[in-house]
């Protein structure tokens, strides 16, 4: 990633918990301008934003939620009038799983889902679960790959969260990372943006995200920044190593003492009049950079 980066003779990266050489360290940096995100945020309270309860609606989470067995599913409601190949499926597993099974008209879905886009189905669930930051560390060991992780800085709307956590299970990412405090949590709306991804993504809630990339780096992790302008670009860069992308959130990118903890910085190129890209994009851009560079883009 630089080219006085120390380097283990056996690979581009030090081996995770061998003695960390300091490398150089992210410049003070000013806030980054404020992002053009046309997006709007998330106007809901974000501490109570995943409720215990809180309903999943969506054929494809739904029934990812019922493969995966991570959370008690009380009942799925379904509208009348459903059909096709894929509620066929959904309520063949739920009729083996034991769950109660309802149907409803889309009025009264829409007003269990508090969502009018619930295309037909609607489950009542636990409350999300998430994993620890050690539970984290031992995705990759168990599936014997080069650590992957993700952590997003303050991000606010659940659809960026949701499309992050998509992108992020496509490509292989073995946890993501969100802070506790002002930031989206895996809501129903997120959850339904993931297309089923939330159930298949290992991710943590920290309360100081600092902190949190600190023992990252102990376990031989390299933290990489994304920032609007001033970074190297991606695919100068050696992404091939244990490696935990940051984003920031929307408007105002990643803060400052984020940036500081960071071991590099990286930018995407613009060419055209905007300035930055929305988080989500941002997040599959370099997602799929780490895949090219791990040579792991054979599954088509």
């Amino acid at each position: 990633m630089s080219p006085e980066r120390p380097r283990d003779p056996r690979g581009s990266f030090p081996r995770p918990g061998a003695p960390r050489r300091e490398p150089p360290r992210a410049p003070r940096r000013a806030d980054p301008p404020p992002s053009r995100d046309p997006r709007p945020r998330d106007e809901a309270p974000l501490e109570q934003a995943d409720v215990e309860g809180r309903p999943l609606f969506g054929r494809n989470p739904v029934l990812e939620l019922l493969r995966a067995g991570s959370r008690r599913v009380e009942e799925i409601a379904i509208v009348s009038e459903g059909r096709g190949p894929a509620l066929h499926d959904l309520l063949n597993l739920a009729r083996r799983q034991g769950v109660k099974i309802s149907f409803r008209t889309r009025d009264q879905l829409t007003a269990m889902a508090g969502d009018p886009h619930h295309q037909g189905v609607v489950a009542r669930v636990a409350g999300a679960s998430y994993s620890s930051l050690e539970d984290l560390l031992t995705v990759p060991a168990g599936r014997g790959e080069v650590p992957f992780f993700l952590a997003l800085d303050q991000v606010q709307d659940p659809r960026n969260l949701g499309a992050v956590l998509r992108s992020a299970e496509v490509t292989g990412v073995h946890g993501v990372i969100l802070p506790k405090h002002h930031a989206v949590g895996l809501t129903g709306a997120a959850a339904k943006s993931a297309m089923g991804a939330a159930e298949l993504v290992a991710v943590a809630r920290e309360t100081n995200l600092v902190q949190a990339l600190e023992e990252l780096k102990k376990e031989g992790v390299w933290i990489v920044g994304a920032v609007p302008t001033g970074g190297k670009v991606p695919w100068e860069m050696d992404l091939t190593g244990p490696l935990c992308l940051v984003l920031g959130g929307e408007g105002e990118g990643l803060r400052p003492l984020v940036a500081r903890s960071c071991d590099f910085l990286t930018s995407l190129p613009m060419r055209g009049r905007l300035g930055s890209l929305n988080v989500s994009a941002a997040a599959a851009v370099l997602c799929y950079e780490v895949l090219r560079q791990r040579g792991r883009g054979e599954k088509t």
